[in-house]
């Protein structure tokens, strides 16, 4: 027997023990791109019973018809310039059985040498249960944005009712509160999924059902005060359901916001605006809702045209703002001081509340987190995640400084060779 047959009969004696026990398919090419060897696991999974059916023949045998054609022109191309590596990087892999039924794959390549002879070794792994899981995932994410969209839609037309007709407040709660166990039901079948999605269950659960009651115990008593001497009890119920009906648009306003930016449809629009002007609405909008006796107190230093988007800009302010006043006891003040000077724009919001401990600090930015000493106050603990994505978009930076019981204090910030000076 020829030296170069003894070689190829030697390999494969070392390959034999792998061949036979691996529990993946293994197949062996030489520089023609003819199959020599195919293990047991290999000819499985691709419908074939005795190995002889595929030896000699053409790699492409296993791969469907219309990729024939560009599979040679990539064989050969790996053939010249062999390497180590995984297969179709950013591709879905299809492979043919014997049948003509495909079914997605995976492939390794490693090649060896025996004299003036090289052989392409492939690893096949059948990844048709990961593609299910994955089409189902997809399929999950579809249908709780889908709920989110009802849901939105239903607080709206909870809001619209309020206004108009309290009469009908029952009805839409009703259907509020079949979305809600809907709602629950999509995130329990993706609890499998993830620590994040089953927080996401339990906290969406906890604080939908406090307004939920609110809601259905005031509507209940407002029917039945029917006198005019009984309005300031009735304008008493009114307020507490459209008070709660904001708690539940803030948190829905929060779980989309989330979801936008997971998805990567969050993009920042820059322009031009004045800060000062922006800054100095959103106080006096936010003064509206601060406890007796708060004081918000805005200061302004240098240049006042920037370049930064002002919607996202508005609703870190605003989220900033609110934990302020939520976190503040009553007659207290809450500073709020912008400095745009040589293009750096740092926006300062202290407040005298009750503070952050050094362990809450690490996680104060984290989705679904909430400070050991405010379990006792309404909240989603998204609003500060949310507050860290928008500053990303802006290329700024946001971080805080705090003492429990001696306020917080946070400091974002933005470097732009945009800012325009006057």
């Amino acid at each position: 027997m020829p030296s170069h047959d003894l070689q190829l009969a030697a390999e494969k004696i070392k390959f034999d023990a792998l061949f036979e026990y691996a529990a993946l398919g293994i197949l062996v090419v030489n520089q023609k791109g003819e199959i020599i060897l195919a293990n047991a696991f290999l000819l499985s999974q691709f419908g074939y019973t005795n190995a002889n059916e595929i030896i000699g023949k053409k790699m492409e045998v296993l791969i469907p018809r219309r990729f024939h054609h560009s599979h040679v022109q990539h064989r050969d191309g790996y053939m010249n310039k062999p390497d180590r590596r995984p297969m179709g990087l950013g591709m879905d892999l299809f492979a043919a059985k014997k049948n003509g039924e495909e079914f997605p794959v995976e492939v390794s390549l490693n090649n060896y040498q025996v004299e003036e002879d090289s052989f392409v070794i492939a690893f096949v792994s059948d990844i048709t249960k990961r593609k299910e899981i994955e089409n189902a995932t997809l399929l999950q994410k579809e249908q709780l944005a889908t709920i989110n969209q009802r849901i939105e839609q239903f607080n709206n037309d909870l809001e619209k009712q309020v206004a108009l007709r309290t009469t009908q407040l029952q009805q839409t709660l009703t259907e509020l509160e079949v979305s809600k166990n809907e709602l629950q039901k999509a995130l329990s079948k993706e609890k499998e999924l993830g620590d994040l999605k089953t927080r996401f269950v339990s906290m969406a659960s906890h604080e939908f059902r406090t307004p939920l009651s609110t809601i259905l115990s005031s509507a209940s008593l407002v029917s039945k005060y029917i006198t005019e001497e009984e309005q300031e009890k009735r304008d008493k119920h009114i307020s507490r359901i459209k008070s709660a009906v904001n708690n539940l648009t803030e948190i829905l306003n929060d779980f989309l916001s989330i979801g936008k930016i997971e998805d990567g449809n969050m993009v920042a629009h820059f322009s031009i605006f004045n800060i000062k002007e922006l800054l100095t609405s959103i106080c006096n909008e936010l003064a509206g809702i601060a406890k007796p006796g708060q004081e918000i107190i805005y200061l302004h230093q240098g240049e006042q045209n920037i370049t930064l988007d002002p919607s996202l800009l508005r609703n870190v302010m605003i989220n900033l703002l609110s934990n302020a006043i939520k976190f503040s006891p009553e007659n207290t003040k809450i500073q709020v001081v912008s400095e745009s000077i040589n293009g750096e724009i740092v926006i300062h919001v202290k407040d005298s509340g009750i503070g952050i401990s050094t362990e809450d600090k690490q996680h104060l930015f984290e989705r679904f987190f909430r400070g050991t000493n405010v379990t006792n106050i309404q909240g989603t603990g998204l609003g500060l995640h949310i507050v860290e994505k928008y500053v990303e978009l802006m290329d700024g930076k946001i971080d805080l400084t705090s003492e429990l019981e001696k306020g917080t204090t946070f400091r974002v910030s933005f470097h732009s060779s945009k800012t325009i000076k006057e």
